[in-house]
């Protein structure tokens, strides 16, 4: 599917609540960024009861229901769970991941809100959702004519929205604060190879089981769960930064010069944490145009042109790789062009 614009959980929320009431929505976005639970928050925010069905497991017969011969005629029964008397949400999750078959026994369900001779209570709301082609996942093209009958919406991961919920979930404080610190980790595009990857579902999941071991967990542990629910890269930025929360390294010491960078051996994952989160703040902080800067803020370029210097002593390797572009995300022009200047090794891998 092809939108060209996407929404937040806020924006959709309040899409939902102008669009869903009058006509049937689908929600696409990637998997595990929680288009499941912002419907069924939708619909209790409605006081509707929610009844969900997987597309991907769902055989005709199960939404259009089986016949029955009442006084010589033939009357198609739906099943009990989508017939019912008072309104409600119908969430129909995965939907274009199931067959043409099933997609066709959804028309009448969706454009006339009915099954046979059964309607949907008045005040019934109809949602739909289903992943991209683009994300790897089980995905089936949708006729032209059920893709007609539904408002389109795409979903996006939003770090705001994700930290706010998870403020009122009960999420590990070290994950709400590592998202804080880096929120470009929460979602990561699925992989092609087979390997978990990182969504705000999997770090649900890792929330879950680090509350689950206790304040006790050993970094083995800690490694174990946060490779098995994580990219590769996030797990190992997210171990390196319990590290460093447990060694009191923090970022704005070292930048305020009141701590130097770990420089210890066994303090490297830590020490690349801090330099990648280094640079995330400068990128954030740093205008494109040099001549936009302020006082505080040339302050902050000449500290850290010093402070690339330090961290270059003690590992060449990790002050090139964060002045590095990386998807995307680098320095402005002429920040490089005077740390290079400085510091002409770090060219080695720009």
């Amino acid at each position: 599917m092809n939108i060209s614009l996407s929404v937040n959980q806020t924006e959709l929320l309040d899409v939902l609540l102008n669009v869903a009431v009058t006509r049937p929505v689908f929600i696409w976005g990637a998997p595990g960024i929680g288009k499941s639970s912002i419907v069924e928050n939708f619909a209790q925010s409605l006081g509707l009861p929610c009844v969900s069905l997987l597309g991907s497991q769902l055989a005709p017969e199960d939404i259009i229901g089986v016949p029955q011969i009442i006084d010589g005629k033939s009357v198609f029964c739906p099943p009990r769970m989508i017939a019912r008397d008072e309104p409600y949400c119908l969430f129909l999750d995965e939907l274009n991941a199931c067959s043409q078959e099933v997609q066709k026994s959804f028309y009448s369900l969706i454009h006339d809100r009915r099954i046979g001779e059964y309607f949907l209570p008045e005040g019934s709301i109809i949602i739909g959702a289903g992943n991209r082609a683009q994300d790897n996942a089980i995905v089936k093209p949708m006729s032209s004519a059920l893709i007609n009958r539904m408002f389109h919406v795409e979903l996006i991961a939003s770090h705001r929205d994700w930290l706010k919920w998870a403020g009122q979930n009960g999420i590990h404080p070290y994950i709400l604060e590592y998202i804080g610190l880096r929120p470009d980790h929460l979602w990561k595009q699925p992989p092609k190879t087979e390997e978990p990857f990182s969504t705000p579902r999997s770090w649900h999941m890792l929330s879950d089981a680090m509350i689950s071991y206790g304040d006790g967990i050993t970094e083995k542990q800690l490694e174990i769960l946060a490779s098995g629910c994580l990219s590769p890269h996030h797990a190992t930025q997210f171990r390196a930064f319990i590290k460093q929360v447990r060694n009191r390294y923090v970022l704005s010491a070292i930048i305020n010069g009141d701590q130097k960078w770990p420089n210890k051996p066994e303090d490297r994952d830590a020490l690349y944490f801090l330099a990648q989160s280094f640079k995330a703040q400068l990128i954030k902080e740093l205008p494109a145009d040099k001549s936009n800067l302020s006082g505080e803020v040339q302050n902050l370029a000449f500290r850290a042109k010093a402070l690339m210097k330090d961290l270059a002593n003690i590992s060449l390797e990790i002050a090139q790789m964060t002045v590095a572009s990386e998807d995307n995300n680098t320095f402005p022009d002429w920040f490089v062009v005077e740390i290079i200047r400085d510091l002409p090794r770090l060219a080695a891998k720009k």
